[in-house]
């Protein structure tokens, strides 16, 4: 769902030509766009492509995010309860579903904790994710061993964080079960997870 306010990204691009110094026309020339394009961009009558706000974010010398009206920085980290609640946040997120694998010692040599997303879980959002992380891992990388700078870290970031900005979520408070129905619910959830297969069924 496209929640993206495109009367105030127009107002956005508006003020920026005019702080470079561009006329409509001009910009329009820069862009390969029509003049009435670049007009109906900055009333807001139209959609802009990710691939123009990128452009436009060159052009003009800001960024993707800031153009479409995405604060990456509205609430900062302070502390450690931040992260935490960050997560307790993403479990309710609709469409999202997440596993928590732990590995510690004594079964374990190492001290592990990870968030897995399974790709092809019934959770709409879920092959977005995994995409996102694959991609965040490979330039982490380039980062790490200095085949990237920070500039175009930075920059994949800003790109990143201005594709999804577009894709809305709706979250959902935990529903309160009576004991009745948790209990019920309980059982039929034991009984799926120790259910012997169909065929070893027949046979007993």
């Amino acid at each position: 769902m496209n929640h993206l306010d495109y009367p105030a990204i127009g107002q956005r691009i508006k003020f920026l030509r005019k702080r470079k110094g561009l006329n409509q026309k001009e910009l329009a020339a820069i862009l390969g766009k029509s003049l009435r394009t670049v007009q109906k961009y900055e009333t807001g009558e139209i959609e802009v492509s990710i691939a123009i706000v990128n452009q436009l974010a060159e052009v003009l010398e800001s960024t993707p995010t800031h153009i479409l009206g995405y604060e990456t920085n509205a609430a900062p980290i302070r502390s450690l309860a931040d992260i935490m609640d960050f997560l307790f946040h993403l479990e309710q997120v609709m469409g999202v579903s997440f596993d928590i694998d732990v590995k510690r010692p004594p079964r374990n040599k190492e001290w592990t904790c990870a968030i897995t997303f399974n790709g092809k879980a019934p959770a709409d959002f879920n092959p977005d994710l995994c995409l996102f992380l694959e991609d965040w891992e490979s330039q982490r990388d380039d980062l790490r061993s200095y085949q990237s700078t920070q500039a175009a870290y930075q920059k994949w970031k800003e790109q990143t964080l201005a594709y999804y900005a577009a894709t809305a979520v709706e979250c959902a408070q935990p529903e309160e079960l009576s004991d009745e129905e948790r209990i019920k619910r309980r059982n039929a959830y034991l009984e799926n997870q120790f259910a012997l297969p169909k065929k070893e069924k027949e046979q007993t």
